[in-house]
C-alpha cells in the first residue's frame, strides 16, 4: 500500500476511535456543544498535522495533550484561573487521571496540579463526589454526530504544508546548516578511553524515567521515552521523533543535534549500544566543556537520550553547526563516560544529515 494511503487508513482508524471520548471531554471542558464540537475538530485537524511523528502506542497521549492545550491556548501563566481549574478539574474527576499525567498534559508539576485541583474543588463547593457525577451526568448526555473526516484531513493536510514552510524558512535563517549530525562510534576494544585529567570533567546528572514519563527538559521541550525510541518537541518543530531504528543498537554510538531555544541552543542526542547505564555525558567544543542530563529507560539499559542548553560563543557554533564535528580537534565532540569514567561511546564522525 502507498505510504499516503497508509497514513490515511491509519489516520482514519484512530480519528474514528477517538471522536466519542473527544467530544464528551470537549463539552466538559467548554459547557458548551458547538463549541465543543469544533474544539474536537480542531484537535483532530492538529493531530494529522503532526501524524507522521506521532508515535502508536502513545496516540491517546497526544490526542488529549492536543485538546487541552488547544482549549487553553496561551501559555499556563497566561491562561485564566477559571479555564485552568476547569481543566485540572475536568481531567481529574471528568477523566480520572493521576495528578502526574495531568501534570504532563499541561506542562505544569504535580505540586501546581494538587494546588489548583483544591482551590477548583473548593470553589466548586468542596464535594469531589458530587463533581465526579455532575462529570458523569453530563458525560452520558452527549451524543456524538458523524465524524467529519474529509473535513478534518484536507484541514490537517493544508497545516502540515504550512507548517513545513515555516519551519524550512526558520531552518534557513537561525541555523547555517540544520539536520542531526552524523553518529560517531567507538571501535571495539574492549576497554574504555581515558576522559582525562579529573580536573577536568564535568558531572552531569543520569534520571531513570518510566515509559511515557515527561520531562521539562527547557522552556517548551518536553523529552521522554518508549520501548522503541526517543521523543521530544520544541516550539519550533513540534512532537519531533528520533528513533533507535535508525541506528544500530548493538555497536556504541551517540548522535547530536542542535535547535535554537529562546535565544540559547538545546543540544540533544540518542546514545545506545552501550552496556549498562552510563555515568555521565559530556559535550566539549575545544574551548569549554558542557556537562549534559542523561535520562535512561527503567528496566531497559544501554541506550537512552541526553541533553543541555546553553549559550555558545561565535567559536563554538562554528566548530557544531557550520563545520561539523570532524573538523574539531582530538578531544572535542560528545562522550559517553561510564561509570569508572572511561569512554564508551563518542562523536567524532562530523558532516550533517538531511
Amino acid at each position: 500500500m502507498r505510504t499516503g494511503a497508509r497514513i490515511h487508513d491509519d489516520f482514519a482508524a484512530c480519528a474514528r476511535a477517538c471522536w466519542p471520548r473527544l467530544l464528551v471531554t470537549a463539552r466538559l471542558l467548554t459547557e458548551d456543544l458547538p463549541e465543543a464540537e469544533e474544539l474536537a475538530r480542531r484537535t483532530l485537524v492538529r493531530v494529522y498535522a503532526r501524524w507522521r511523528r506521532v508515535p502508536r502506542n502513545d496516540v491517546d497521549f497526544h490526542v488529549r495533550r492536543h485538546l487541552v492545550r488547544s482549549r487553553l491556548r496561551r501559555p499556563w501563566p497566561l491562561v485564566g484561573r477559571a479555564a485552568r481549574q476547569r481543566a485540572v478539574l475536568v481531567l481529574r474527576y471528568g477523566e480520572g487521571l493521576p495528578d502526574a499525567q495531568i501534570g504532563q498534559l499541561l506542562g505544569i508539576s504535580k505540586g501546581a496540579v494538587r494546588h489548583v485541583a483544591r482551590r477548583g474543588t473548593k470553589a466548586a463547593g468542596g464535594d469531589e463526589q458530587r463533581l465526579r457525577e455532575a462529570y458523569a451526568a453530563v458525560a452520558g448526555d452527549v451524543v456524538p454526530g458523524p465524524l467529519p473526516l474529509d473535513a478534518v484531513i484536507a484541514r490537517g493536510r493544508a497545516r502540515r504544508r504550512r507548517r513545513a514552510a515555516v519551519t524550512a524558512g526558520a531552518c534557513a535563517v537561525v541555523l547555517v546548516a540544520g539536520g542531526s549530525l552524523a553518529v560517531g562510534r567507538v571501535a571495539g576494544s574492549g576497554h574504555g578511553e581515558s576522559s582525562g585529567t579529573a580536573g577536568s570533567r564535568v558531572v552531569g546528572s543520569v534520571r531513570i524515567v518510566a515509559p511515557g514519563e515527561r520531562v521539562q527538559a527547557a522552556p517548551g521541550v518536553e523529552m521522554w521515552l518508549t520501548a522503541d525510541g526517543s521523543h521530544w518537541s520544541t516550539p519550533q518543530q513540534a512532537d519531533r521523533f528520533r528513533g533507535l531504528d535508525a541506528y544500530s543498537r548493538h555497536e556504541p554510538g551517540v548522535s547530536l543535534q542542535a535547535e535554537p531555544v529562546e535565544g540559547r541552543y538545546f543540544l540533544s542526542g540518542l546514545y545506545y549500544g552501550v552496556t549498562g547505564d552510563p555515568g555521565r555525558v559530556e559535550l566539549s567544543t575545544g574551548h569549554r566543556q558542557v556537562a549534559a542530563k542523561v535520562l535512561t529507560l527503567a528496566g531497559s539499559p544501554g541506550w537512552g537520550v541526553w541533553y543541555a542548553t546553553t549559550s555558545l560563543s561565535a567559536q563554538d557554533t562554528k566548530a557544531l553547526i557550520v563545520e561539523g564535528m570532524e573538523k574539531t580537534r582530538g578531544g572535542e565532540g560528545v562522550r559517553v563516560y561510564d561509570a569508572a569514567g572511561a569512554v564508551v561511546a563518542r562523536l567524532r564522525s562530523g558532516g550533517w544529515s538531511a
